[in-house]
């Protein structure tokens, strides 16, 4: 499966992979289907894998990663590494009819983050969601997130550091207190428990991790129970970006600004949110009206 990187690849919409974009996406798909000969790979797994991508994340980030296998399959066919196309004739998704714009009003993540703490995860799931919700931060960002990317301290609000592997953006922002707290909270934990248990060694590099400081690396498990008491019927953890960039915009921040808080690589990826910034300018205009009728009663 370890075939090399196409520059410049062009996606089925038109939209141009980049370099670092196409090599990023192959990584991901080298840890699903690396240990396989290219034409031991069924059409099903394909499938399989395109189905699941779309389930954790959205249509379109399955279709990425499905135009990757294809282009695969069509560089392996070249080079006679395989005599049979088998991602042929599987269609991408349509973008448009699975748009996923799910978000949580204010009052339901209050109501999920207390749903948490009612699982054994109470102790660390809470600065995840708080992570997301507020901050923006992918799966990735905050699993890969170390305590030395987090200065608690800094003028008074405390400040934090994400990286995004997919495109290669890091943004620092001031820490929100809820999330702040929740971190705190859950360090506060990690100390109490490794002093109970008398551990003088472990890696205190990684923020989401076990006693012994190895890197948590999945919390489905975690997340379904919590969604689940929490009464929200397939909301997807990565659902908690849209509640940031949704939640930004109603609150008055512009897409431009959203767009940047949340590490997007372009403006058209922030766009889809145009239907809540003119929700927005509404309760504006609508202000505005109240404010003119006071001429008119005098």
């Amino acid at each position: 499966m370890k075939l090399n990187p196409i520059p410049g690849a062009l996606c089925r919409s038109g939209e141009r992979l980049s370099f670092d974009g196409y090599v990023w996406r192959l990584k991901v798909l080298n840890k699903v289907f690396g240990s396989q000969l290219l034409c031991k790979i069924s059409r099903d797994e394909i499938v399989e894998y395109r189905d699941k991508i779309f389930d954790e994340f959205s249509a379109v980030t399955s279709n990425r990663g499905l135009f990757v296998i294809k282009q695969v399959f069509k560089m392996g066919l070249e080079v006679s590494a395989v005599f049979t196309d088998h991602s042929e004739g599987i269609k991408a998704l349509s973008e448009k009819s699975h748009e996923r714009n799910k978000f949580l009003m204010p009052e339901e993540l209050f109501d999920l983050v207390a749903a948490c703490k009612t699982t054994r995860a109470k102790f660390y799931l809470p600065a995840l969601i708080f992570l997301s919700a507020e901050h923006g931060a992918s799966k990735q960002e905050a699993l890969s997130l170390k305590w030395s990317d987090i200065n608690f301290d800094f003028d008074a609000h405390g400040i934090i550091t994400m990286f995004r592997t997919k495109n290669n953006k890091e943004r620092t922002e001031y820490l929100m207190p809820r999330t702040k707290k929740a971190l705190l909270d859950w360090k506060s934990h990690l100390d109490f428990m490794r002093t109970k248990k008398k551990m003088s060694c472990f890696d205190n590099t990684f923020v989401f991790c076990r006693l012994d400081g190895t890197r948590i690396k999945e919390f489905k498990t975690a997340w379904k129970t919590a969604r689940i008491a929490a009464g929200l019927d397939g909301f997807h953890f990565h659902d908690l970006r849209h509640t940031f960039c949704s939640n930004l915009i109603l609150s008055g921040t512009g897409i431009k600004e959203t767009k940047d808080m949340i590490g997007h690589s372009d403006l058209s990826m922030t766009d889809r949110y145009s239907h809540l910034t003119l929700l927005h300018k509404k309760g504006c205009q609508d202000r505005l009206a109240k404010h003119y009728e006071k001429g008119e009663k005098n």
